[in-house]
C-alpha cells in the first residue's frame, strides 16, 4: 500500500446547514428540502428528520406521511452554490493539492507534509478556518487514501473529525457495515448479503478472484476497497475545466431566431454531456464573432445545474444582451465551466419526479441510439 495522506471533507447536511444559517429557528427541527408537491423529491434532510426514516431521493409524499412535524422548504440552489465556492475558496488558499468530489466534498492530499506539520492539527486548523468564516459545520476523516478517509468521514459525523493511520486500516474498517464502501449501491449491497457479507471484515476475506468472478472488475474494486487498497489519485481541481462548442456560419448572419435555435441545439448537446458524466456547471459563457472577426464574451456564475430547461432561458437572455451591435455575426458559441461531479438531481427544488425521470428516459435514448436521437423541435429547424 502506498503511503500517503488524504484528507476527506464533507460539509454536513449542507443544504440544511445552510438554510439553518438564514433562519436559525430551524435548529433542532427536522427539516425536510426538495420540491413541494406531492410529485417533488427529497434533496436533503436534517438528522431529525432521518430518524423518522426520511432519506434523499425519496418522494416528498412519503416523506410527508414519515415526518408530518417536519418543516418543508422548497430550497434554494444559487444560495447553496455560493455557500459550496466559499468553502472552496478557503481550501484552495490553503491547500497544496485538492479535488471538489462534489458540491459539498472535497479531497485533499497532504502527503509529505507531514515533515513540515502534524497533519491532524493542520486538519484541525482547516476545518475551524472553514467553520469559522461561513458558519457551516464541516467532517474530515485523514487517513492513507481516498476510500478510508471518506468512510472515517462518516464515522466521524456529525461535524466531528477522525485520523485513521496506516496501522489502524484494517481493526477500523473491520466491523463496519458493507454499506459503508463507496461504490455498494442498492444491487450490489443486495447480492454480497446473499453471499452471506454483511460487514468489511468479511467481504476482505473473500479470495479476490472470487469477488472477481462474481462481480467482474467491480469485484475487485470492492475488494480492495474492503482491504483498505486505493490507488486512485487527489485529482487537481481546475475551475478551468469545461465544456464548450461553437459553429461559424457560410454565410455571416443577422438572423436572430436562426441564432437562437442554434443556441438551444448546442445546450442541448453540451447539457446532456454534463449528465452522461455526472458533472455540474457553475458559470456558463456567451461568445459571438462578428464579420470583422471582432469577437465578444459575455460569463455568468449560475447555481449548480445540469438541465436544459434552466440552461436554455439563461443562455438566450445572455445572448440579447452580449449582442448589442447589429453588425453580421461570423460564428457563436456556448461554454459551461467550473465543473464538479454531481447528479442533476441535485436540483430537485422545483422539479416533479416527472420532470427528473423525463431527463432520464430521454438520457437513456440518446445513450443508447446517440445524441441526436431526441431533441427539442427548436433545435431541428436549423437543419432544414
Amino acid at each position: 500500500m502506498t503511503s500517503r495522506n488524504i484528507i476527506h471533507l464533507d460539509l454536513d447536511t449542507f443544504f440544511v446547514s445552510v438554510e439553518r444559517l438564514q433562519h436559525s429557528d430551524l435548529l433542532g427541527k427536522p427539516v425536510i428540502i426538495g420540491g413541494m408537491s406531492d410529485r417533488g423529491v427529497v434533496a436533503s434532510c436534517s438528522y431529525e428528520a432521518r430518524r423518522f426514516g426520511v432519506s434523499a431521493a425519496m418522494p416528498m409524499k412519503m416523506a410527508k406521511m414519515l415526518c408530518r412535524d417536519a418543516v418543508f422548504i422548497r430550497g434554494d440552489m444559487e444560495t447553496y452554490s455560493r455557500y459550496s465556492h466559499m468553502v472552496t475558496d478557503i481550501i484552495a488558499a490553503r491547500a497544496p493539492l485538492y479535488e471538489k468530489a462534489s458540491i459539498d466534498e472535497h479531497y485533499v492530499d497532504v502527503t509529505g507534509m507531514d515533515r513540515f506539520f502534524g497533519l491532524l492539527k493542520w486538519s484541525h486548523e482547516l476545518r475551524s478556518t472553514i467553520i469559522k468564516n461561513t458558519g457551516l459545520p464541516i467532517s474530515f476523516g485523514l487517513s492513507v487514501n481516498k476510500t478510508v478517509s471518506k468512510i472515517a468521514t462518516g464515522e466521524a459525523k456529525p461535524n466531528g473529525e477522525m485520523q485513521v493511520s496506516m496501522d489502524g486500516v484494517k481493526p477500523f474498517l473491520a466491523p463496519l457495515s458493507i454499506r459503508k464502501i463507496p461504490g455498494i449501491g442498492e444491487k450490489t449491497y443486495p447480492l454480497l448479503r446473499s453471499m452471506g457479507v454483511a460487514n468489511i471484515d468479511t467481504l476482505s476475506r473473500i479470495p479476490r478472484e472470487m469477488m472477481e468472478r462474481a462481480m467482474g472488475k467491480n469485484g475487485i474494486i470492492l475488494w480492495e476497497r474492503s482491504n483498505g487498497i486505493d490507488d486512485t489519485p487527489v485529482r487537481p481541481y481546475s475551475e478551468s475545466k469545461s465544456v464548450s462548442t461553437e459553429t461559424t456560419f457560410e454565410q455571416d448572419t443577422t438572423d436572430i431566431v436562426r441564432m437562437k435555435e442554434i443556441l438551444v441545439k448546442m445546450i442541448e448537446k453540451l447539457a446532456f454531456e454534463l449528465r452522461e458524466h455526472q458533472k455540474l456547471t457553475a458559470c456558463v459563457a456567451v461568445k459571438i464573432r462578428y464579420s470583422n472577426f471582432d469577437t465578444h464574451t459575455i460569463q455568468q456564475q449560475v447555481p449548480y445545474t445540469a438541465f436544459d430547461h434552466v440552461l436554455i432561458p439563461l443562455v438566450k437572455e445572455m445572448f440579447d444582451k452580449l449582442y448589442q451591435r447589429r453588425m453580421l455575426i461570423r460564428l457563436i458559441g456556448v461554454r459551461f465551466s467550473k465543473l464538479v461531479p454531481g447528479s442533476q438531481q441535485l436540483d430537485m427544488f422545483e422539479d416533479s419526479v416527472e420532470m427528473i425521470n423525463l431527463y432520464q428516459a430521454m438520457d437513456r435514448i440518446r445513450m443508447k441510439y446517440g445524441a441526436k436521437a431526441i431533441r427539442r423541435a427548436v433545435g431541428l429547424q436549423t437543419e432544414k
